[in-house]
């Protein structure tokens, strides 16, 4: 379907056009490309021939080095762009086939390029969507017959999170230090994080934000989703048990969340949608809407299928139902993703069941949680006929915690 020729395995296929912000050496100034196959087709050199009645008046924001400012422009903009690059990349369309200066300076070789954040990330919002793995957390805790809380079934639970430390994937992470209470018959002790975890998640960019005082409908819900990037929220297990009442996740979260570089538009994947499992009891009003999905997406090798129990649009719409205003490049994550056994957890925590058993990772090794030189990838994609519409890496390595 393109005159670029694709591998059937890609991540970047025809089919997907992710956004992403790249650099190279000789080009230094960061710049907003497309992947397909191997290559990143850069928007800034081609800006000009986005003619279509939205974007024509908007060609200058890919000359950005974010993605905040074609985020804003809305549902419309982003589906005429959509259209454009699938027909200059298209077989039978000869503006960039046939003009070989162009497509030298257009396109650059993934290999050659460094990634970057896509956005300027003003808020972050972890949620907590996964039925499967609340139900095993609030087991460890608090004993499976009070696993959920009591609003849990009724409403996305989720906490605000610190959008300075989300990183872009390739990023070492450095093993956080603080305050914990491994022994509770004796008093706190500071020190390293003894209990380095990984949570498997997948997040969304907002676009198009809301005025303050102005929620988000469900019913539009879906206009407001820029698209999709894999996330490890890495935690610090220990340092979270001891401060996390009554308040939640601080520092035991805030050091160091990591997001893969590239932005799946959610056009991309609807040929992957599912319906919303159904939710029992019904969730408020405000929260229901007929075409609420999930995605088919493989994560991890072993987790098949974001089967979360609140979905994306419920998570935006509650986000907002008390007026919160969101902004274009705000970013809103799923929470940890599990199934209901150990094939299916997405943390340590689970897998090791809190540090009771190791997790053999072959050849001789195994963990409960991470150690120092540890790196951890998380890939994912949605598998077409034929074709592939995925993430690329998730990936970082832990650095030894600093002496204090």
């Amino acid at each position: 379907m393109s005159f670029l020729k694709v591998d059937a395995s890609s991540d970047f296929s025809f089919h997907n056009l992710p956004y992403g912000i790249f650099s190279t050496p000789d080009h230094p100034k960061r710049r907003i490309g497309v992947a397909i196959g191997d290559q990143i087709l850069d928007l800034s050199v081609i800006m000009s021939l986005f003619r279509g009645p939205v974007m024509s008046k908007h060609q200058d924001v890919f000359a950005q080095a974010t993605l905040n400012a074609f985020m804003a422009l809305g549902f419309e903009a982003w589906t005429e762009a959509r259209r454009t690059l699938q027909m200059l990349l298209s077989a039978n369309e000869s503006t960039l086939r046939d003009d070989v200066s162009l497509r030298s300076r257009a396109f650059v070789h993934q290999s050659a390029a460094t990634m970057h954040l896509p956005a300027d990330i003003g808020d972050y919002t972890d949620f907590y969507s996964s039925r499967d793995h609340a139900t095993n957390v609030g087991t460890m805790f608090r004993g499976k017959e009070n696993a959920l809380m009591p609003n849990w079934l009724r409403l996305p639970v989720g906490y605000h999170g610190r959008a300075s430390s989300v990183v872009v994937s390739g990023t070492p992470i450095r093993r956080p230090s603080g305050q914990m209470r491994p022994d509770q018959t004796k008093p706190p002790v500071f020190g390293p994080s003894k209990q380095l975890d990984i949570e498997l998640e997948m997040a969304f960019f907002v676009g198009g934000g809301n005025q303050l005082g102005e929620p988000i409908p469900i019913g539009k819900a879906h206009e407001h989703i820029f698209g999709m990037v894999l996330m490890n929220d890495w935690s610090a297990r220990d340092i979270q048990a001891w401060e996390y009442v009554p308040l939640g996740p601080f520092l035991g979260k805030n050091f160091g969340t990591t997001i893969s570089p590239w932005v799946i538009p959610m056009e991309a994947l609807l040929p992957f949608a599912e319906p919303n499992p159904i939710q029992d009891p019904e969730p408020l009003l405000y929260l229901q809407h007929p075409d609420a999905y999930t995605f088919n997406i493989n994560l991890f090798v072993s987790l098949k299928g974001t089967y979360m129990y609140w979905t994306m649009k419920q998570q935006l719409t509650h986000h907002t139902v008390n007026g919160c205003n969101m902004r274009p490049g705000d970013l809103l994550a799923s929470g940890t993703i599990s199934g209901p056994d150990s094939e299916s957890f997405g943390s340590m925590l689970e897998l090791s069941w809190r540090g009771s058993k190791n997790i053999n990772l072959g050849g001789g090794e195994t963990r409960t949680f991470l150690m120092d030189g540890d790196e951890v990838t998380i890939t994912g994609f949605s598998q077409g006929d034929g074709y592939r519409v995925g993430f690329g890496p998730c990936m970082g390595t832990i650095l030894p915690a600093l002496q204090h």
